[in-house]
């Protein structure tokens, strides 16, 4: 059994390089990473408790991959109350603020309201953006709202304290999931903010529910959507290498650190935030089974990354998290 995990780890660890619409059953694999990891963890100190050097198969395993561990559970993190210094950044997916009473709370418009307003700052990113009278987001004199979709209903937004001079869609076809970009001047900066939503695999995060869905049909539309998520992302990065600016993507991927998609975004000379100087799980994802991190905050390596908070509020099926940067 320890052979067994430590060997589908080991070739987890080639999920990044292999394209989904290439393969897209093995890609699916990749939402299993972090349990891999859990597993050969509990085997490892299963055979130091033993003082048998069996546990030496599942170190050497998660030393290779420590990239990957890393990006799964940080011990040592800095926070953003640290430091004063260069901006701070937030994404949120408010999931409608609560539009059809997923969470039992009539005051989630105001919550997230109050959250942005103690927190400050200095760019917001809201993905499933609803247009709700509670909400109250005044303290910010630049705004670029979009809605992709048929019912314009649901939208992506970003608030900025700093003027934007330039925005744009990449305008995503037949489905309500998009990328939105604005250039935001911060002092003699120019930045390009990207705030990416990616097609969503529909799954709930409710292990029962999960358990009566018929397999072969969620394996067919996780299937679909890692397929669409590699378009999506293909023209984000053919957009990112037309900037003549530093890039900072953040937003719901949809998917995980170990995934296809984030590894190509990553690879444009940016660095994860939440790696940076996160602490924990940073799991952004409300889901039963183990802790999940799908939400991301992506600067150019340029940038330093002063700090990372993941905030465990639940006024969405996400978390919102909070980076400070400096250039």
């Amino acid at each position: 059994m320890n052979s067994i995990a430590a060997f589908a780890l080991l070739m987890s660890y080639l999920l990044p390089y292999v394209s989904p619409k290439t393969f897209p059953l093995l890609s699916v694999l990749s939402l299993a990473v972090p349990i891999l990891i859990v597993v050969n963890v509990l085997f490892l100190l299963y055979w130091v408790v033993l003082l048998n050097k069996k546990g030496i198969l599942s170190l050497l395993v998660l030393i290779l991959g420590i990239s990957h561990v890393s990006s799964l559970y940080k011990l040592r993190g800095k926070s953003i109350e640290d430091t004063n210094e260069g901006i701070s950044i937030l994404s949120f997916n408010v999931r409608s603020f609560n539009r059809f009473s997923w969470i039992d709370s009539d005051s989630v418009p105001q919550d997230i309201s109050k959250l942005v307003r103690e927190e400050d700052p200095d760019i917001f990113c809201a993905q499933e953006y609803y247009n709700n009278p509670d909400t109250d987001f005044t303290q910010y004199p630049y705004k670029y709202e979009n809605f992709n979709n048929d019912n314009g209903e649901l939208a992506l937004v970003v608030f900025s304290k700093f003027p934007i001079v330039n925005k744009g869609s990449l305008h995503f076809k037949k489905t309500a999931n998009n990328i939105v970009f604005c250039d935001v001047v911060v002092k003699e900066d120019t930045l390009r903010i990207y705030n990416v939503h990616l097609q969503s695999h529909k799954i709930s995060s409710n292990t029962e529910k999960l358990a009566q869905e018929d397999s072969q049909k969620l394996l067919k539309r996780i299937q679909f959507s890692f397929e669409r998520q590699q378009e999506q992302v293909e023209k984000l990065i053919a957009h990112m290498k037309t900037s003549p600016y530093k890039n900072i993507v953040m937003g719901d991927f949809n998917n995980s650190a170990y995934s296809y998609v984030y590894d190509k975004v990553i690879s444009q000379d940016l660095h994860d935030a939440f790696k940076e100087a996160g602490r924990g799980f940073g799991k952004t994802l409300e889901f039963d089974l183990f802790p999940v991190r799908i939400d991301y905050i992506l600067v150019d390596k340029q940038i330093e990354v002063l700090g990372f908070n993941t905030y465990d509020l639940h006024l969405s099926d996400h978390y919102p998290i909070l980076s400070r940067i400096k250039f």
